[in-house]
């Protein structure tokens, strides 16, 4: 049976969701966007800003399952602009580290008017 996985260090659930499950061996996270948990908004507007407080809110959930960025075997990314592909990169590869599989796609709209998402699957 799936166990869920809840931190107050990420976002609370914006939806009829939770932050991530546990089921075979595996860590499924719900896609993050740059929401500060402290304060429940998103409180910077540029990409760079953005994928730092997404992977800072990734880290918090795999923490809280006692698992780490280097545990991670894949990534699903969303961007509102394939145009800040290089910079979002940037900011990825200093957290994952591991390089996971990953799916980086541009998509119309995200939550919020966000600029990135990242779901991440982690191996316990």
């Amino acid at each position: 049976m799936a166990s869920t996985v809840y931190t107050k260090r990420a976002p609370e659930a914006i939806g009829p969701y939770s932050q991530a499950k546990l089921a075979a061996g595996l860590l499924f996270t719900s896609g993050q966007i740059p929401i500060d948990p402290e304060t429940g908004k998103v409180e910077t507007t540029d990409i760079r800003g953005q994928a730092d407080m997404v992977c800072r809110n990734v880290g918090a959930i795999l923490e809280a399952a006692g698992v780490g960025f280097e545990d991670v075997v894949k990534t699903t990314c969303y961007l509102a602009d394939i145009n800040d592909f290089a910079v979002f990169n940037e900011v990825y590869a200093g957290y994952f580290v591991s390089k996971p599989a990953r799916s980086c796609v541009a998509v119309k709209d995200l939550p919020k008017g966000v600029l990135v998402e990242i779901e991440a699957v982690a191996e316990m």
